[in-house]
């Protein structure tokens, strides 16, 4: 039996390439996780508004009462969890926000040094 040594071959060229390819699939795929949300918001505010509508009209308490925004109200608790899902827990709170405040402050300090 024959035994082979054989070295691994590296292209650097297709090593890049390689990388690029995933950085390109994973924000197409974080972009078309974005899309999905604005559209599952576009649904939800067209649906909810029709059954708003159609609930309250035919509905003997009319507007008032849980009834007519009982789904809404639901489903608007599943919308926010995909939200936070595709945008993350830190979209409001973020690294930006946080240096945006602390900046707002030292510059308040500042202020009152002079």
């Amino acid at each position: 039996m024959e035994k082979y040594n054989i070295e691994p071959y590296e292209d650097r060229d297709e090593s890049r390439d390689f990388r690029k390819e995933e950085a390109y699939l994973r924000a197409k795929k974080k972009v078309d996780a974005i899309v999905g949300f604005y559209w599952h918001l576009a649904v939800y505010i067209v649906v909810n508004i029709f059954l708003i509508i159609l609930i309250g009209v035919n509905s003997g308490e009319g507007f008032t009462g849980f009834g007519p925004y009982a789904t809404a109200v639901f489903w608007g608790i599943g919308l926010v969890f995909h939200f936070l899902g595709v945008f993350g827990a830190n979209f409001l709170f973020g690294k930006s926000w946080e240096n945006k405040k602390i900046e707002e402050y030292m510059e308040k300090e500042r202020q009152n040094w002079e």
